[in-house]
């Protein structure tokens, strides 16, 4: 089938859609899905795409090849709503509006035991903690945590650890935890700074400062001096974490999202402020795909629905453009459990906020595209040497094992001017003579390209234009054998050796005919090669160090003759963790049940 609209008549498909909402997708003729839609009457909604003449040049490309037409029927507009967010994020059509989407943002969590930890958190929270957040990121959260052991001191350890001390730890003695796990704080003394921990996360900074000046002159007063000395400390923190404070809200413990909006020369970017108890906690900009013709009002309509739905959100977003969505906020409001206001008007406080993200928006574009125009003119500086005019796409492979051990592989892309770290991939290499690269190298490469080879109109996107492989010619030729025997010879394969000296500047390029190239070390050419291939060798190493590390921690102990199950456990649980015991003494380790002397001096030597 054609990809040409003019021979694909929409006319059977739009007499047979209902006045209903629902949900349309469009296809080109090889399968791929083109855009996915919502709308309150399918009918009207997709019939508009074939009678509008001045829709924007994307979309009358979009148009053109459109050759089949899905739709699906909901029983409602806000259900429509969904089901078209979880498409474009399971689908990432081509010409919708896509956002990068982070699977979860963090938080500070204070568990509920006994004695509660303060911690740092991804993913669903728990209803047995309390959780504070999220944070923009998670220098934001793990700073704050630091600062609350500064002034509170409140334990952040793992229960196996603080279930098993039997001396105060490090962070005892540097002040940063009153070592309840040693009973060096009441139960009574601990709560009560644990409940002003929590009044200073909600941003009720007064009512903590005046709970502690209260109890720092009950305590003078009954001649408790020590004790007067500590909350003066905390008091002295409290203030020192007042004045870091980047904003502060004078309006109460408000929580609100900031969402602003800069578009130039063609980039956009949102930048996304949070606000937890009238606390500013930090800001995050997004650079949306495909968004280079729409109007502002689209674009945050889309980062909203896509940010937001199956994920918390505050009472209150405030907004630099306008979003005449209702029934997007009927649908927050519904999975948020309490009413959720979308609001352009800012005044005061709120417009202060407005304009601190508008700045960040446009610092972060002008940014971005400075950062852009680097990599262009690397990028160009490449094509000109390699004589590839229209290279876009380059993924690069790299091998990292220590002594044949634990060996894995990495693929890296770069692509549209930006490494693709959602692309990339690890390949654990398994049935090879440890050490091998050549059969390390031939396996990955078989299992990245073989559906390639097998659905080449399919995997046509991801197809690229360059094979960058870090190793010399031994390794580039079984990349030549591999392509050959999956008849995929048309594809560009470089080698990138280190040099004979192995120094950054040094590298040689070693193409398929056998001959070598070596660029000036200030070559933007050569610069762009090296950062893909820096990054393959820094994805591939973190991934073996992972692979090697639990491997180990496996092995260690389960290696050693006389430590069987029940003595295996008995180690980790009294000392908290594998490295916990291999810190541990010899006469330490003798006093855990069932480790005699001689016994712990073997898992001494074993472990070191």
């Amino acid at each position: 089938m054609s990809n040409k609209a003019s021979e694909f008549d929409p006319k059977p498909i739009l007499d047979s859609l209902p006045l209903l909402p629902g949900v349309y997708r469009y296809y080109d003729g090889k399968g791929e899905v083109l855009y996915v839609g919502k709308a309150k009457q399918l009918k009207k909604r997709v019939a508009s795409y074939f009678q509008k003449t001045n829709v924007s040049p994307r979309i009358r490309l979009m148009v053109s090849h459109i050759a089949r037409i899905e739709t699906t029927v909901t029983r409602s507009e806000a259900e429509a709503l969904l089901l078209e967010n979880n498409l474009i994020k399971s689908l990432r059509p081509r010409y919708n509006i896509l956002f990068r989407d982070d699977k979860s943002y963090p938080y500070i969590v204070l568990t509920g035991d006994e004695f509660p930890r303060l911690t740092y958190y991804r993913g669903t929270p728990n209803r047995q903690h309390q959780y504070f957040g999220p944070y923009p990121n998670s220098y934001a959260a793990k700073e704050s945590i630091q600062l609350l052991q500064r002034i509170f001191r409140v334990r952040t350890c793992e229960n196996s650890v603080f279930n098993n001390r039997t001396r105060p730890c490090l962070l005892h003695q540097i002040h940063r935890c009153t070592a309840p796990c040693v009973k060096l704080i009441s139960e009574k003394d601990y709560q009560a700074d644990i409940r002003n921990a929590v009044l200073l996360l909600q941003g009720r900074h007064q009512e903590v400062e005046q709970t502690l000046r209260a109890a720092m002159e009950q305590a003078a007063a009954g001649q408790h001096y020590e004790q007067a000395a500590a909350l003066r400390d905390q008091l002295r923190a409290l203030h020192t974490v007042q004045q870091k404070q980047f904003v502060e809200s004078t309006g109460g413990a408000t929580d609100a999202d900031i969402i602003a909006l800069a578009q130039q020369d063609g980039l956009v970017c949102v930048n996304l402020a949070m606000v937890r108890g009238g606390r500013h906690l930090g800001d995050k900009s997004f650079f949306p795909e495909h968004a280079e013709d729409l109007s502002a009002n689209e674009i945050v309509q889309a980062f909203i629905a896509q940010h937001y739905l199956n994920r918390s959100v505050p009472p209150l977003l405030v907004l630099d453009a306008e979003c005449d969505d209702e029934t997007l906020a009927q649908l927050l409001s519904e999975q948020a459990g309490h009413a959720v206001k979308i609001s352009q008007a800012a005044s005061g406080e709120r417009k202060q906020w407005l304009e601190m993200a508008q700045r960040n928006a446009l610092l972060a574009l002008q940014q971005r595209k400075a950062q852009q125009g680097g990599q262009k003119l690397r990028l160009d500086k490449l094509r000109e040497f390699l004589d590839m005019p229209d290279l876009q796409r380059i993924e690069c492979f790299d091998i990292s094992h220590t002594m044949g051990e634990a060996t894995q592989a990495s693929c890296v892309v770069y692509e549209n001017l930006n490494m693709r770290s959602s692309q990339y991939r690890r390949y654990n290499i398994t049935g090879i003579t440890p050490g091998d690269d050549y059969a390390a190298m031939r396996q990955v490469l078989t299992r990245r390209y073989q559906k390639l080879a097998e659905d080449g109109q399919r995997e046509e996107a991801m197809r690229p234009d360059l094979i960058l492989i870090d190793g010399g010619l031994g390794q580039l030729h079984i990349a030549m054998e591999v392509m050959h025997e999956l008849g995929l010879n048309e594809l560009a394969l470089v080698g990138v050796a280190k040099g004979v000296e192995r120094k950054p500047g040094l590298e040689q390029l070693i193409f398929p005919d056998g001959s070598a190239k070596q660029l000036r070390s200030d070559d933007p050419a050569l610069h762009l090669i090296q950062q893909i291939r820096d990054e393959a060798h820094r994805f591939a190493i973190t991934g073996h160090r992972a692979k090697r590390g639990k491997a180990r921690t496996a092995s260690s102990l389960e290696e050693i003759s006389g430590v069987g199950d029940k003595r295996r456990r008995s180690l980790l649980t009294h000392f908290g963790g594998l490295r916990e015991v291999a810190q541990a003494s010899v006469e330490q380790l003798c006093q855990v049940e069932g480790i005699s002397k001689s016994l712990a001096e073997k898992i001494y030597q074993q472990l070191h």
